[in-house]
């Protein structure tokens, strides 16, 4: 089987060229430039290093969320754009998920997340089996690790936006928290595509994007027609 994934639901761009559970290709990019400028020229160049046609497709795997909106809504739309296209499936994939994949190695539990402002994070826990041990949440940081200390195991951070909570996760849960090396804070794109190889895929049209909370300007909106 043959998969491209692409994840631009953050900040890094990934994408991977997976045939037949091998990885031909991958490209990755932590710089804040415009997915939408230059996902399609990065998927071209992959397709060609990697000697791919559009036609051997046999699926597209994408990270649709949590993230950010506008990163989410790209990747996505690309990728169900393409599929319809080929008239290939599309497998959808947590962002955190596939952030959680860096610590497969790891003996304790792993804790994805992406900082969400005001305090909040979007975050998840795993085991390195990548079951859910803790369901997806739009939450406040501290009332998280809370319940992480009760745990009382050894967890490993993930996120590329650490170091913005790194100094309250050790003040909660000190020599409990685990921080592993730069690379591991940036989710792979080929785990991405290697894992839509093992999911059954949804109905194209069922594919929507994950923001575990509502958009700030819809949310005013709604909040706006309640008081009318």
């Amino acid at each position: 089987m043959n998969v491209l994934a692409i994840d631009t639901s953050n900040d890094v761009l990934g994408l991977a060229v997976v045939k037949d559970g091998v990885v031909s290709g991958e490209l990755m990019t932590n710089v804040k430039k415009n997915h939408s400028v230059r996902l399609m020229p990065a998927i071209d160049q992959l397709m060609h290093d990697t000697q791919t046609k559009p036609e051997e497709l046999d699926r597209v795997a994408v990270a649709h969320g949590p993230g950010s909106y506008t990163g989410v809504r790209i990747g996505l739309t690309t990728a169900k754009t393409m599929a319809w296209s080929l008239g290939i499936p599309v497998v959808g994939i947590s962002s955190l998920e596939a952030a959680a994949s860096q610590g497969k190695l790891f003996s304790g539990v792993i804790c994805p997340f992406f900082d969400a402002r005001r305090g909040l994070v979007y975050t998840g826990l795993y085991d390195n089996k990548m079951n859910v041990l803790k369901e997806e949440a739009n939450v406040l940081m501290t009332n998280w690790l809370g319940s992480l200390k009760d745990m009382d195991e050894p967890v490993l951070f993930l996120s590329q936006d650490l170091k913005l909570h790194e100094e309250v996760i050790t003040e909660y849960l000190g020599d409990q928290a685990v921080f592993p090396d730069a690379a591991y804070h940036y989710p792979r794109p080929s785990y991405l595509a290697l894992a839509a190889i093992e999911i059954k895929p949804a109905p194209l049209h069922e594919l929507v994007p994950n923001y575990l909370r509502l958009p700030e300007a819809e949310a005013k909106w709604l909040a706006q027609q309640e008081k009318q």
